[in-house]
């Protein structure tokens, strides 16, 4: 059986539900108090099994005893109706939490303990794993931002979720990371409170969208970076986006014209190739413009906000690796 004694409770049963329905072999599937904290209960565990909802807890006890709260499984064995009623626990503590945060929860990547924060999108684990905050970028080196970051997490136990659990070039794990399960995920928080830029690279359309609502509001309400008066770039001044190269920056402007040269289409914000800003798509990204909806012609004399990686060719140049790196604020 499972026992409720307080609200911080929950969130552990929360965490466990997540972490142990992964995998038949329930790998590092127990978790023992140390020091009022439950540590990792499922470290080493990548891959989540949507269909198989299989758990593993033993007789050991997970005392949150600090913060008032104890569960009890009362079996070692490895099977579905264990899983299912660790699920329907969960489930039961409040539907309403899913709408909060479950727009960003993908496959279940394990958790651990905070121990450096790096920068506005990378944390150090208290096991030396990296984590690269997915779906945002910073504005610049900003102390302040990795500041407010430092006052989110900092040694605080985290969730990790992801649409993959493969390292990028630097060997950071790319994640969504939560503190509270009930709760945004810290890459919402930080958009929200303006310390951070969407990447506009998810391709989930539902956490996309809050992604994109979070900084929505800090723009509009004027917090953290966009109290600032040049965060978005004016694409009929190629020289100021040239200052910024290889630097994220979010440029807007009434796209001139569409044309192909080859395997690539320019979304042209002037007519002199060589000097004016211009938006660069690859042949192999049309599908996912087609399947969005975007005819990338459609696009001619409107007006349109672009984010990515400043580039120089020629002249000043964003290369769309995302659908959700255009996005239309103006007609025609």
């Amino acid at each position: 059986m499972i026992f409720f004694k307080s609200p911080s409770l929950r969130r552990a049963v929360i965490i466990r539900a997540r972490c142990l329905l992964l995998s038949r072999s329930c790998r590092n599937g127990t978790t023992a108090a140390s020091g009022g904290a439950a540590k990792n209960s499922c470290k080493g565990i990548k891959v989540f099994r949507k269909a198989e909802w299989i758990a593993c807890y033993d007789r050991r006890e997970v005392d949150r005893s600090s913060q008032g709260g104890v569960m009890r499984a009362a079996s070692a064995k490895c099977d579905v109706s264990h899983a299912t009623t660790l699920l329907l626990a969960v489930i039961g503590i409040s539907t309403s939490m899913q709408s909060a945060s479950a727009a960003c929860m993908f496959a279940a990547q394990g958790e651990g303990r905070v121990a450096d924060v790096i920068d506005v999108r990378t944390l150090r684990l208290s096991d030396g794993n990296v984590i690269r905050l997915a779906g945002i970028e910073p504005l610049a080196d900003s102390p302040k931002s990795t500041n407010e970051l430092v006052a989110l997490v900092s040694g605080r136990d985290v969730t990790l979720y992801g649409e993959s659990d493969m390292p990028d070039r630097y060997g950071r794990q790319p994640a969504f990371v939560f503190v509270d399960p009930a709760a945004p995920s810290l890459q919402a928080q930080l958009l929200a409170q303006g310390a951070a830029l969407a990447s506009g690279t998810i391709s989930d359309k539902t956490c996309a969208a809050e992604l994109a609502a979070a900084e929505g509001s800090a723009r509009r309400l004027k917090r953290g970076i966009w109290a600032q008066t040049n965060v978005i770039k004016n694409a009929e001044s190629p020289g100021d986006i040239l200052a910024d190269v290889g630097r994220f920056r979010v440029v807007e402007g009434r796209v001139l014209s569409v044309r192909q040269a080859g395997t690539v289409t320019y979304v042209n914000f002037g007519r002199r190739w060589t000097e004016d800003f211009a938006v660069t798509v690859s042949r192999r990204m049309m599908a996912a413009f087609e399947t969005a909806g975007i005819t990338l012609k459609s696009l001619e004399r409107r007006y349109i906000r672009v984010r990515g990686w400043i580039e120089r060719r020629g002249g000043p140049r964003i290369e769309a690796l995302g659908v959700r790196q255009i996005e239309v604020v103006g007609d025609n």
